[in-house]
Formats: C-alpha cells, structure tokens, sequence
C-alpha cells in the first residue's frame, strides 16, 4: 500500500484500471468453462454491478464534487450539477454517434446509425461505450487525490480511489461475461469469445489516464470532473443495466442491485 502510495497518479490510475480491465477478462473467462450463465444468474450480476455504480456515483464522486465546491464564486450545488448533467448528456450524444448492440439483443434491435458491422463488433462496441465513464471516474478520483496531496485540497482520500477501483473491478466482471456469453452460444470459438470480452474493457486504462491527466493539469475542473463521472455512469445504470437485468428476473435484479450498492457503500466508507 506504502509503495503504491508513492506513485505519481496517473501512474496509480493506470495500475487501477488494468485491474478493473482483469476483472472484465475475468468476466469473460467464464466461456471457458460453458456455454450458458443461467438468466437469473446474469440479472444479479447486472443488478449487483447497477447498485455498486450507483454508490460510487455518489460516495466517490458527487460527495468530494461537493465538497470541493465549497468555498467558490459559484453557489455550492452548482458545479456538481452541471457536470453530472453534462456527464449523461456526453453518454446520450455518444449512443446515438456510435453503432452498438446491448448483450441480449437482436441484431436488428441495434442502436446508433445504421452499419454493416457484425454482431461481434456491435457487443464491444456497447459495453466500450460504457466502460468510458468508468475509466474517468477511476482516473479523475486518482487525480483529485493527487492535487489534494499536493495542494492541501480537501475532498478525495486514496482509500476512496482504491475503493472506486475494486467496486469497478467487480462490477466489470459481469460485463465481460455479458458479451463472451453470447458470442459463445452463436458458435463463435472460446478463444475468439474470450477476446472479444475481454476487449472491452481496454479502454479503461486509456480514459482514466486521461481523466487523471486531466484534473492535474487543471485543477479548476476538478469537481465538474468528478461530477461529469457520476453523471456518466448513472446514464449506463438507468440506460442499459437496469432495463437489461429486468428483462429476466426483476426481483432478482432489484434484490442485487441493493446488495451492490450495500458492498460499494461499505467499501468506500471503510476505506475511504
């Protein structure tokens, strides 16, 4: 934990979303081993990874928004608010600017601008899209620590970043299944299935760089960015994993999602 300390943050950032992308590989590992995840299964995982964004949005990421707020020109509630909107706003213009297919779907069901991309596309495509907000969250929490280091700023604790990081992890892990699954059934090999879930969350590591990079070198920004995170990840919540997680098994799903955001909660006030 000491030497982890030590690193620079976005090289702490980095380091904590190549975790989050294992976790998604994970996820995805499960082809390995069958061809079908039971749909109750699957709905508690979507429910469970739904409750841990949930409480992340606002234990790791609207709470310090807030409390970095304090003390502006600005009234207090403003910067979080526009930045949460401006995060779901940003997620929306995406979904309709990129070709995507959430897991569960027909191909025929598939969202954005028309395409001649195979389904296989159209699967990492969505949970990519998704995993974006993830990645900036984990990148942006790392930077406000740093700058709180540095600069006396108050709001962000290492303990909450790390916490964000393996309540990502975990919620990653039913994402990867989510795609690898389906492909599998479709008679696409484990190895190309496998691959194809895991890839999408590669671009973790790339946007919390950017996130961390970002609040660093404007240190202004910081509780819009924080904000914007929150913002994003409650877009994926109420878009796609709610809706999908009861499709199935509603009360499962509801169920779950209160477990997750119970483990995220804890794991953020106990660390944090």
């Amino acid at each position: 934990m000491e030497s982890f300390a030590g690193l620079p943050p976005v090289v702490q950032a980095l380091l904590a979303t190549l975790f989050t992308w294992g976790m998604t590989a994970a996820g995805a590992a499960l082809v390995f081993g069958t061809k079908k995840v039971p749909r109750k299964l699957l709905d508690a995982m979507l429910g469970f990874a739904g409750g841990v964004m949930i409480a992340a949005s606002f234990w790791s990421l609207l709470a310090p928004a807030i409390e970095l707020s304090e003390g502006g020109n600005l009234p207090v509630w403003v910067p979080p608010v526009i930045g949460f909107l401006a995060g779901g706003v940003f997620l929306r213009l995406l979904d309709k600017a990129l070709p995507h297919l959430h897991p569960g779907m027909r191909l025929e069901e598939a969202e954005g601008p028309q395409t001649s991309w195979r389904r296989s596309v159209l699967l990492v495509s969505a949970i990519t899209l998704h995993n974006i907000p993830e990645g900036l969250a984990v990148g942006v929490s790392f930077g406000a620590v740093g700058l709180g280091i540095t600069q006396g700023i108050p709001g962000a604790t290492l303990g909450g970043a790390i916490a964000l990081a393996i309540g990502i992890g975990l919620q990653n892990f039913p994402e990867g299944t989510a795609v690898s699954m389906p492909l599998r059934r479709e008679g696409m090999s484990r190895g190309r299935s496998f691959f194809y879930g895991q890839l999408s969350g590669v671009v973790e590591p790339i946007a919390a760089v950017i996130g961390a990079s970002a609040v660093l070198f404007a240190q202004p920004i910081l509780p819009y960015a924080l904000a914007f995170a929150a913002g994003a990840m409650i877009f994926v919540v109420a878009e796609e994993l709610i809706p999908e997680a009861k499709r199935g098994s509603p009360d499962i799903a509801a169920m779950s999602l209160m477990v997750g955001f119970a483990v995220m909660m804890t794991l953020d006030v106990a660390l944090g």
